[in-house]
């Protein structure tokens, strides 16, 4: 294993294009900025806390140890993480079921704080987020593991190692805010694998990026619990939820994990008023049940609102689950339409880039007004959060940050 940067190492652009961090858009997962690609293209003249107006006071440097938010100590120097459904009970030298935690003499540390595996420019339309500032770009972070063992995850390359097994660079709050300004990005985002598990570096670079007049965004896999993501939610512009199945079964089975925490959680986030779009990865055999789906989709209308926007989007084989064939088209369409009966009114096909339902109409007037091909905006007809044609408000973020 390499050994990790344990300076506070800083890139300015060219260096971080020629690390291979930004990738061509619309192309998959970008391979991970490595500590070794990084430490040979390391900026002579970093971007400063000064400069984006923090003190160094403000903007501890990353370390090692970094202690976690929302744990409770218990007897025996044991710890009870908060942070998740799981609520781990981890005794001294252990670590959570994330196994980015580890408890030291009774204390809950976070491994990967200032630590991330990945950093990546995408659109945000990749997250996905169709509703949210059409077109602009988003600075991605994530790390290792995560709080599920999802057996399709395409990044499981990140989501299913442990923090020692891959590569990671050193970077602090304010420097992830610095570098995506420098890189001329809209939005922060925590993506790729699950943010919950490096919680206390996504809270302290999204409240900088709210400092500097940025948006944030999160995809998460709807396991945080309610007191951290009610407090995570006050720096969030918008959230996209993976829903995997209306089916517990499917989440005990296939992703070592619970149902009913996801649906608390979308509940939750709607009700915050913080903008919410819903992912459904339609995978054969397993998720695409159409009594399952017609259920998730009048759940989504009558628990939240019609006005969500949801997601069906298209498997490819990936990690344990190789087996199995890519979505048949005739299945999305199908699930697209089984929302269409329930009232949905903003539904969408991803991973098949040129279909129709890759694109915004307005339901009031059916014309088109967001024209996309797979992750590009090809035109926006949405002007201060309403169609151009007709007037009628469209759910979403459309302003300034």
């Amino acid at each position: 294993m390499n050994a990790p940067v344990t300076g506070p190492e800083k890139l300015n652009r060219r260096a971080f294009l020629r690390a291979g961090a930004v990738t061509a858009l619309g192309v998959g997962l970008a391979p991970c900025v490595s500590r070794w690609s990084l430490a040979k293209t390391l900026s002579p003249t970093p971007v400063s806390p000064a400069a984006s107006g923090h003190t160094p006071a403000e903007t501890p440097p990353a370390s090692p140890l970094h202690e976690a938010r929302h744990y409770l100590q218990l007897p025996g120097k044991r710890v009870r993480c908060e942070m998740c459904f799981r609520r781990c009970v981890v005794p001294e030298g252990g670590q959570g079921f994330c196994r980015n935690k580890v408890n030291v003499d009774g204390r809950y540390y976070n491994l990967v704080y200032g630590r991330p595996s990945a950093l990546q420019v995408d659109p945000v339309e990749k997250e996905p987020a169709n509703h949210v500032w059409p077109g602009t770009l988003i600075f991605c972070t994530g790390t290792a593991s995560c709080n599920f063992r999802c057996k399709f995850c395409h990044n499981w390359h990140l989501s299913q190692r442990r923090f020692e097994e891959i590569d990671h660079v050193a970077i602090s709050p304010v420097d992830t805010v610095g570098l995506a300004q420098m890189l001329g990005c809209h939005s922060v985002s925590f993506t790729y694998n699950e943010p919950t598990v490096f919680y206390e570096h996504m809270y302290d670079v999204a409240k900088v990026a709210k400092q500097q007049g940025m948006g944030t965004l999160f995809h998460t896999n709807g396991g945080m619990n309610e007191a951290p993501l009610a407090e995570l939610l006050e720096y969030m512009d918008a959230v996209t939820v993976d829903l995997k199945s209306f089916n517990p079964e499917f989440y005990r089975e296939v992703s070592s994990s619970e149902l009913a925490p996801v649906l608390r959680t979308l509940k939750q986030i709607h009700s915050s008023g913080v903008h919410l779009e819903i992912v459904n990865l339609v995978i054969p055999t397993l998720n695409d049940d159409p009594n399952d789906i017609r259920r998730m989709c009048q759940w989504i209308g009558d628990s939240l609102s019609d006005q969500v926007p949801l997601h069906f989007t298209r498997f490819a084989p990936a990690y344990r689950l190789t087996s199995l064939p890519r979505t048949p088209i005739e299945t999305l369409e199908t699930a697209a339409s089984l929302a269409d009966e329930a009232g949905l009114q903003y539904v969408y096909i991803g991973n098949l880039p040129g279909h129709e339902r890759n694109s915004t109409f307005c339901p009031a007037c059916g014309k088109k007004i967001i024209g996309r091909v797979h992750f590009s905006v090809l035109s926006l007809d949405v002007e201060k959060g309403a169609c151009r044609f007709c007037g009628h408000r469209i759910p979403g973020v459309w302003g300034h940050a």
